[in-house]
């Protein structure tokens, strides 16, 4: 049986891991196959209608809610998660130095100079 099936049509919110990144999804909630969630959102680029839909498995998502519900307007307005987690970032990254693994630095998005 379908977990988030309450959801089907709705705008939702969903805040989902990928890794050691946490990232937010918005849409309508088009579909749950008992193992992962399918949100899509139709924009219009220049005079196109276009949609991007998203699959998320059930066991990278964090957090869903309904689009402007308390709950979702609370979790979107303060992101007290992004200090510490590039602290956990940074801990896990040099973990891996000392013990000699292979680290990848992220790299800064710099603007481009002329």
């Amino acid at each position: 049986m379908a977990s988030y099936a309450r959801f089907l049509g709705r705008k939702v919110t969903v805040n989902y891991r990928v890794g050691d990144i946490m990232l937010p999804a918005s849409g309508t909630f088009v579909g749950d196959s008992g193992r992962s969630i399918f949100l899509e959102q139709h924009i219009e680029q220049r005079g196109r209608c276009n949609y991007f839909r998203w699959e998320i498995p059930y066991q990278y998502i964090q957090r869903i809610a309904e689009a402007g519900s308390p709950v979702d307007e609370a979790g979107l307005a303060s992101r007290p998660e992004t200090v510490p987690q590039v602290a956990e970032q940074t801990a896990s990254l040099a973990a891996r130095a000392a013990s000699g693994g292979s680290v990848l630095l992220p790299l800064s998005h710099r603007p481009k100079t002329a």
